[in-house]
């Protein structure tokens, strides 16, 4: 994402701003990225559903569940 930031903004736009469904803040590995819209901060813990996946299975799931921590 932050490859993306700078190529856009080397193009001069009036504004740019990132958007994320989710975020875990203490994942970050870039920590001066800018994130303006956040939809839920989550927890440390792994889930599964609405695209995500635990080998190959429950992706399909209409909502996230947490299955287990770290």
């Amino acid at each position: 994402m932050n490859y993306v930031i700078r190529s856009f903004e080397l193009r001069g736009p009036r504004s740019l701003r990132i958007a994320t469904l989710f975020e875990r803040p203490y994942r970050r590995i870039v920590d001066d990225l800018p994130v303006s819209y956040v939809g839920f901060t989550i927890p440390d813990e792994f889930f599964v559903g609405y695209g995500f996946a635990l080998d190959g299975r429950h992706r399909n799931l209409p909502d996230l569940r947490f299955v287990g921590g770290g």
